[in-house]
């Protein structure tokens, strides 16, 4: 059984590309890649057919995680259908997936960092107006939520 996954952020630049990318190579590496699918997307579609923020890109090529091949996209009507489970990265992103969602699919959305929470967080932080270290926070936070799916993903077996 496959298992479809979805990030989401404001505009499928920053936190929900790296989110993508960071699940991409983990899933690989512990031979999930097969089972589950992931992709991201942008509550707004302003940066749609965008590359991931050249900032992301770098912190995220850094640890070895390749952003280059994503291209922003906004989350559509069917997405709610299509996805197993839709990850917002932090509260706001949920309510407006809340609002758009219908009744039937409300339990697919969900906090990305609520299958972490050992991180002690529940949101990852918008990095785009911050200083360049906003982006190895968004990092190391995505790194945490996807080792807790992985591990999650791993006991549904």
């Amino acid at each position: 059984m496959t298992h479809r996954i979805l990030f989401v952020c404001t505009g499928n630049i920053c936190r929900s590309p790296t989110a993508e990318a960071v699940a991409r190579h983990w899933l690989k590496m512990v031979g999930l890649d097969g089972e589950v699918l992931v992709d991201s997307a942008g509550t707004q579609g302003i940066h749609a057919g965008e590359a991931p923020d050249a900032r992301s890109q770098r912190a995220a090529a850094l640890r070895g995680y390749d952003l280059s091949r994503l291209r922003a996209r906004k989350l559509q009507d069917e997405d709610f259908a299509q996805f197993d489970a839709l990850y917002a990265m932090d509260a706001g992103h949920l309510k407006v997936m809340q609002r758009k969602c219908p009744p039937e699919y409300q339990s697919k959305l969900s906090l990305f960092l609520s299958v972490a929470p050992a991180c002690g967080r529940l949101e990852v932080p918008d990095p785009y107006y911050g200083a360049g270290e906003g982006f190895d926070v968004v990092l190391d936070l995505c790194e945490a939520g996807v080792h807790g799916l992985v591990d999650m993903l791993r006991d549904t077996r």
